[in-house]
């Protein structure tokens, strides 16, 4: 397919992004029908598809993205919904790396730099943008670590500048008075401040959308999008799922599989071997903390390098996250924070407060859970293995018994690298015959200058794609209107949902697609609204059946 080009002339996609349930089926038709021999014992008289990727999340799609668009044929399977596992449940940060400059880690400090830069500037500005980070100067935070702070709040503004990220989008970090911080967070404790250090960074709009925007660009560069297709067996050149919505199986053929399924990476490979670290957040009312303007950051006593951030975001919340532990045991489909997280998230973001949270404060919660590979840690004071100093550098593993490539580690600011890593490495040990890599300038769906005249919530949520949902409304006034009172979602943002962003059950449009589903208190309400104004979408008591 040819690309179109924005108006800072990046290439963009190039067809028509739209995915439902419609396309999945087509899509599912085709790559089942496609099955030739690749490099296994395919039967059927197609050729095959170049790439299977098994998983929807950033590194997944971002895979699917970087080959489709080097003229590359790609089938995305995903058990699940897009992001439904850790991509949707991060700190909504495109960090630039400072936590790694803390630990000397040069190489991965430049790595989030430079991508971190990407995203803000060519990928997908309407999707990221600059953030203020407040780090109070209380009595709680001596004198030396005020300045070693500091310097790194310098170094890592350096990495800034080598990198290209303009200081209009990230500005130098400087000292500002105490005033000035409680003008930006107004619940900071007032006792013994001198003021605070005030840095940038990148925030997503949101990590799910961010995944769902990426999948929807690779499908417009050719590549086949199949959620609830769960992978339940490889061999060379093959690829055994079940599609979870009519338990039918079927077989992809592949010259190359890729294993980007997470956490769950190591069920599809006997040479993966991972330790999941768990990140909780709590979600609270922005009026709660007096409406900031800044994320403030609380350093984790005891661990210098290690914070906790209370992150304002839409829908009027703050985050507070995120704990960093080993996790033993299966993982869940959906996680919350146990009483000791919550514990730690609030003692230490109350150290900074000058009204302290409680418990009772809480009105959502989520986890998820890194794909760290595994190596020998020190123990914390609870016995478990301590995941926070486990390297984010991802790996390439490939399984000599069926020729799968997985690829994990890493972190969401640098899935592009990691996905142009893996396809290199498929296109070298495959002969694939793919062009050079794009996706370092490749603009995502939604990239670009919106019509005038469209509601400011539509475009800081879909860019330019804000027209198309307005245009729902246009055709029908009553979708113009909230779901449920008090939540200013519309219908015209469930049925673009249901029709442009492969939204199949009413948890993909409450969880992933808008996040109004993140406050317990709301959730059964909202349920119901969205299941009435989009009565084709599974509901969950049927999804299980």
């Amino acid at each position: 397919m040819a690309s179109t080009t924005s108006a800072d002339g990046t290439p963009g996609p190039a067809g028509d992004p739209a995915l439902n349930a419609a396309q999945r089926a087509r899509d599912l038709r085709a790559a089942t029908a496609d099955t030739g021999t690749g490099t296994g014992t395919g039967t059927g008289t197609g050729t095959g598809t170049d790439i299977v990727v098994i998983g929807g999340g950033f590194t997944g799609v971002g895979v699917a993205l970087d080959a489709a668009s080097r003229g590359l044929s790609v089938t995305l399977v995903e058990r699940g919904d897009l992001a439904s596992g850790t991509s949707s449940w991060s700190s909504k940060l495109a960090h630039g790396g400072l936590r790694y400059l803390a630990r000397l880690d040069f190489p991965i400090a430049w790595e989030s730099a430079v991508e971190r830069g990407r995203l803000m500037r060519r990928i997908a500005p309407h999707l990221i943008r600059p953030v203020p980070m407040l780090y109070p100067l209380h009595t709680g935070v001596g004198r030396l670590e005020a300045a070693m702070t500091g310097a790194g709040f310098l170094a890592g503004d350096i990495m800034r500048m080598l990198a290209r990220t303009p200081k209009r989008l990230l500005p130098h970090p400087r000292r500002i008075s105490a005033a000035a911080v409680r003008r930006l967070a107004p619940a900071t404790t007032s006792r013994g401040l001198r003021g605070g250090l005030l840095s940038w960074d990148g925030q997503l709009v949101d990590d799910a959308r961010l995944v769902i925007d990426l999948a929807r660009t690779a499908a417009a560069h050719g590549a086949r999008i199949i959620t609830y297709a769960e992978a339940t067996g490889i061999e060379r050149g093959r690829v055994h799922l079940t599609d979870r919505l009519t338990d039918e199986t079927h077989t992809i053929s592949a010259r190359q599989i890729v294993n980007a399924a997470g956490v769950w990476s190591d069920t599809l490979s006997d040479e993966v071997e991972l330790a999941p670290s768990k990140g909780s957040h709590i979600l609270v009312r922005a009026a709660r903390l007096g409406h900031p303007s800044a994320a403030v950051t609380a350093p984790v006593p005891g661990h210098f390098g290690r914070y906790v951030f209370a992150v304002p975001w839409h829908n009027g919340l703050v985050m507070i996250g995120l704990t960093d532990d080993r996790h033993h045991g299966p993982i869940p489909e959906r996680a919350h924070p146990d009483g000791a997280e919550e514990t730690f998230l609030l003692d230490t973001i109350n150290a900074v407060l000058d009204d302290e949270l409680t418990p009772e404060d809480i009105v959502g919660s989520y986890a998820g859970f890194r794909p760290l590979i595994r190596s020998t840690g020190p123990s914390n004071s609870t016995g478990a293995s301590g995941s926070a100093d486990l390297s984010r550098k991802h790996a390439l593993l490939r399984d000599p018994r069926t020729g799968t490539l997985t690829i994990v580690g890493g972190k969401l600011t640098a899935y592009r690298r990691m996905a142009e890593d893996a396809v290199d490495d498929a296109v070298k040990t495959c002969g694939l015959p793919a062009e050079p890599c794009r996706t370092s300038g490749l603009g995502l769906v939604g990239k670009g200058t919106p019509a005038s005249g469209l509601p400011e919530h539509l475009v800081s949520r879909y860019g330019t794609d804000a027209a198309e949902v307005a245009a729902y409304g246009d055709a029908d006034p009553s979708l113009n209107e909230p779901v449920r009172k008090g939540i200013p979602l519309t219908g015209a943002e469930v049925r673009f949902a249901v029709e442009h962003e492969l939204a199949l059950t009413v948890e993909d449009v409450i969880d992933r697609r808008t996040r109004w589903g993140l406050v317990d208190a709301d959730r059964a309400d909202l349920y119901d609204a969205v299941a009435r104004i989009a009565p084709e979408l599974i509901t969950q008591s049927r999804h299980e059946g």
